[in-house]
Protein backbone atom coordinates (compact mmCIF):
# COMPACT_ATOMS: atom_id res chain seq x y z
CA UNK A 1 0.00 0.00 0.00
CA UNK A 2 1.49 3.34 -1.02
CA UNK A 3 1.57 6.30 1.33
CA UNK A 4 -0.79 9.11 0.35
CA UNK A 5 0.83 12.42 -0.47
CA UNK A 6 -0.29 15.22 1.81
CA UNK A 7 -1.08 18.57 0.24
CA UNK A 8 0.55 21.15 2.52
CA UNK A 9 0.96 24.93 2.43
CA UNK A 10 3.10 27.29 4.45
CA UNK A 11 1.15 29.91 6.33
CA UNK A 12 2.03 32.88 8.47
CA UNK A 13 -0.56 33.75 11.07
CA UNK A 14 -0.57 35.94 14.15
CA UNK A 15 -2.27 34.21 17.07
CA UNK A 16 -2.75 36.13 20.31
CA UNK A 17 -0.13 38.64 19.23
CA UNK A 18 2.54 36.07 18.34
CA UNK A 19 3.52 35.35 14.75
CA UNK A 20 3.72 31.73 13.60
CA UNK A 21 5.08 30.30 10.35
CA UNK A 22 3.80 26.78 9.96
CA UNK A 23 3.29 24.13 7.30
CA UNK A 24 -0.30 22.90 7.38
CA UNK A 25 -2.32 20.39 5.43
CA UNK A 26 -4.70 22.27 3.16
CA UNK A 27 -7.67 20.41 4.63
CA UNK A 28 -6.77 21.13 8.29
CA UNK A 29 -9.41 23.13 10.10
CA UNK A 30 -8.32 26.19 12.02
CA UNK A 31 -9.61 24.72 15.28
CA UNK A 32 -7.40 21.66 14.85
CA UNK A 33 -4.43 23.84 13.89
CA UNK A 34 -4.86 25.88 17.09
CA UNK A 35 -5.36 22.85 19.31
CA UNK A 36 -2.95 20.33 17.77
CA UNK A 37 -0.13 22.38 16.25
CA UNK A 38 -0.10 25.44 18.52
CA UNK A 39 -1.29 23.56 21.66
CA UNK A 40 -3.91 26.28 22.40
CA UNK A 41 -6.62 24.04 23.82
CA UNK A 42 -9.02 26.74 25.05
CA UNK A 43 -10.87 26.57 21.75
CA UNK A 44 -13.26 23.66 22.14
CA UNK A 45 -14.71 21.45 19.44
CA UNK A 46 -18.31 20.41 19.93
CA UNK A 47 -20.39 19.65 16.88
CA UNK A 48 -17.71 20.31 14.23
CA UNK A 49 -20.48 21.63 11.97
CA UNK A 50 -20.56 25.30 13.08
CA UNK A 51 -23.82 24.84 14.99
CA UNK A 52 -22.83 24.85 18.68
CA UNK A 53 -20.44 27.82 18.80
CA UNK A 54 -17.94 26.19 21.17
CA UNK A 55 -15.09 26.78 18.71
CA UNK A 56 -15.73 30.50 18.23
CA UNK A 57 -12.58 32.62 17.97
CA UNK A 58 -11.83 36.06 16.56
CA UNK A 59 -10.27 36.48 13.13
CA UNK A 60 -9.36 40.08 12.40
CA UNK A 61 -11.73 41.02 15.25
CA UNK A 62 -14.76 39.13 13.93
CA UNK A 63 -16.29 36.08 15.57
CA UNK A 64 -15.66 32.99 13.45
CA UNK A 65 -16.41 29.29 13.88
CA UNK A 66 -12.93 27.79 13.74
CA UNK A 67 -14.31 24.35 12.87
CA UNK A 68 -15.61 25.78 9.58
CA UNK A 69 -12.49 27.71 8.58
CA UNK A 70 -9.39 26.09 7.17
CA UNK A 71 -6.01 26.98 8.65
CA UNK A 72 -4.82 28.10 5.20
CA UNK A 73 -7.61 30.70 5.19
CA UNK A 74 -6.00 32.30 8.24
CA UNK A 75 -2.80 33.01 6.32
CA UNK A 76 -1.80 36.64 6.91
CA UNK A 77 -4.61 37.19 9.43
CA UNK A 78 -4.84 38.08 13.11
CA UNK A 79 -6.39 35.36 15.27
CA UNK A 80 -7.43 35.74 18.89
CA UNK A 81 -8.36 32.78 21.04
CA UNK A 82 -9.60 32.69 24.62
CA UNK A 83 -5.95 32.43 25.72
CA UNK A 84 -5.27 35.83 24.15
CA UNK A 85 -8.01 37.86 25.84
CA UNK A 86 -6.43 38.33 29.24
CA UNK A 87 -3.55 40.76 29.71
CA UNK A 88 -1.26 38.71 31.89
CA UNK A 89 -3.22 38.08 35.09
CA UNK A 90 -5.79 40.77 34.25
CA UNK A 91 -8.91 39.24 32.74
CA UNK A 92 -10.74 40.90 29.86
CA UNK A 93 -13.97 42.70 30.82
CA UNK A 94 -16.17 39.83 29.63
CA UNK A 95 -14.01 37.21 31.36
CA UNK A 96 -14.24 39.23 34.58
CA UNK A 97 -18.02 39.55 34.18
CA UNK A 98 -18.38 35.80 33.64
CA UNK A 99 -16.59 35.28 36.94
CA UNK A 100 -18.62 37.94 38.78
CA UNK A 101 -21.96 36.65 37.44
CA UNK A 102 -21.09 32.93 37.80
CA UNK A 103 -21.79 32.54 34.08
CA UNK A 104 -20.39 29.07 33.63
CA UNK A 105 -20.89 25.60 34.91
CA UNK A 106 -19.11 22.84 33.02
CA UNK A 107 -17.12 25.40 31.02
CA UNK A 108 -17.31 23.64 27.67
CA UNK A 109 -19.19 26.44 25.89
CA UNK A 110 -17.53 29.23 27.88
CA UNK A 111 -14.68 30.13 25.54
CA UNK A 112 -17.03 30.30 22.54
CA UNK A 113 -19.56 32.38 24.48
CA UNK A 114 -16.86 34.78 25.66
CA UNK A 115 -15.39 35.16 22.17
CA UNK A 116 -18.83 35.76 20.62
CA UNK A 117 -19.71 38.35 23.25
CA UNK A 118 -16.30 40.03 22.96
CA UNK A 119 -16.81 40.66 19.24
CA UNK A 120 -20.48 41.61 19.63
CA UNK A 121 -20.00 44.10 22.47
CA UNK A 122 -17.04 45.68 20.69
CA UNK A 123 -19.39 46.44 17.78
CA UNK A 124 -22.44 47.16 19.97
CA UNK A 125 -21.51 48.89 23.24
CA UNK A 126 -24.62 49.47 25.29
CA UNK A 127 -26.46 46.50 23.80
CA UNK A 128 -29.56 45.55 25.76
CA UNK A 129 -30.61 42.13 27.04
CA UNK A 130 -32.55 41.23 23.88
CA UNK A 131 -29.54 42.06 21.69
CA UNK A 132 -27.20 40.06 23.93
CA UNK A 133 -29.55 37.07 23.78
CA UNK A 134 -29.66 37.33 19.98
CA UNK A 135 -25.87 37.63 19.81
CA UNK A 136 -25.36 34.34 21.67
CA UNK A 137 -28.27 32.53 20.05
CA UNK A 138 -25.79 30.57 17.93
CA UNK A 139 -23.91 29.33 20.99
CA UNK A 140 -25.32 26.30 22.75
CA UNK A 141 -25.01 25.84 26.50
CA UNK A 142 -26.51 22.76 28.06
CA UNK A 143 -25.84 23.72 31.69
CA UNK A 144 -26.56 27.30 32.67
CA UNK A 145 -29.95 28.29 31.28
CA UNK A 146 -28.16 31.35 29.82
CA UNK A 147 -29.40 33.87 32.44
CA UNK A 148 -26.00 34.43 34.05
CA UNK A 149 -24.30 34.56 30.65
CA UNK A 150 -26.76 37.22 29.50
CA UNK A 151 -26.31 39.16 32.76
CA UNK A 152 -22.53 39.16 32.25
CA UNK A 153 -22.94 40.39 28.68
CA UNK A 154 -25.38 43.14 29.68
CA UNK A 155 -23.04 44.31 32.46
CA UNK A 156 -20.07 44.60 30.10
CA UNK A 157 -22.14 46.27 27.36
CA UNK A 158 -23.34 48.87 29.88
CA UNK A 159 -19.77 49.56 31.03
CA UNK A 160 -18.55 49.84 27.43
CA UNK A 161 -21.29 52.41 26.74
CA UNK A 162 -20.24 54.42 29.80
CA UNK A 163 -23.01 53.18 32.08
CA UNK A 164 -22.72 51.65 35.53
Amino acid sequence: MSEQLKDTRDITVTVNGKSYQEAVETRLHLADFLRLQLKLTGTHLGCEHGVCGACTILVDGEAVRSCLMLAVQANGREVTTIEGLADGEELSPIQEAFSEHHALQCGFCTSGMIMSLTAFIEENPGADEAAIREAISGNICRCTGYQSIVAAGVAVAAKQAGGS
